[in-house]
């Protein structure tokens, strides 16, 4: 399993560096950006080519730094926050269901977020790499769009409450 960063981690100027590490800094923050700006299209174009996205090494890579992020942001608000972080899942109607009720894609990515949180990483790559092998590319798409979009609603609302943000994800907002 390679390496899932926190809150800290490459804080720094990572434009400096140049490792593969840092490459998967930078291809995560334009894809945040594309995602901040409403653009699903060009964030996913910023992870890889239409089709391939499932059978790139990075995109598993990314996805799982995306909801390592997520896992600190929501520690972050659990113990700073007034209110509690609870995850939901809708259906197309916009009713809340069960998560084993849920579409595949959205199932995957609330198992690997809760496996995150609750600091199992192997789980959560597990669950990444069920998806990656037996998913059609579109909901490979669905995966890594909750991911960025999770990514996001998190940073926004630590950032409305002062707590911490992983600087790279921060980073998206000041670009």
């Amino acid at each position: 399993m390679g390496r899932v960063w926190g809150t800290d981690d490459h804080a720094g100027d990572q434009a400096d560096e140049g490792g593969p590490e840092d490459a998967l800094l930078r291809k995560a923050q334009r894809a945040l950006i594309a995602a901040a700006l409403a653009d699903e299209e060009d964030a996913l174009a910023a992870i890889g080519p239409d089709g391939l996205r499932g059978e790139l090494p990075e995109t598993r890579e990314l996805i799982l730094l995306l909801f390592g992020a997520c896992s600190a942001m929501i520690a972050s608000l659990g113990e700073g926050g007034s209110r509690p972080v609870k995850v939901q899942v809708f259906d197309e109607a916009g009713e809340e269901v069960p998560i084993d009720r849920a579409d595949p894609p959205m199932r995957t990515a609330v198992r690997t977020l809760l496996a995150e949180v609750h600091g199992n990483t192997d789980a959560a790559a597990d669950q990444v790499e069920i998806a990656l092998a037996n998913a059609a590319p579109s909901e490979v798409d669905s995966v890594v769009l909750a991911a960025l979009h999770w990514t996001l609603r998190l940073a926004v609302e630590c950032l409305d409450r002062d707590l911490p943000v992983p600087a790279w994800v921060e980073s998206a907002f000041s670009d």
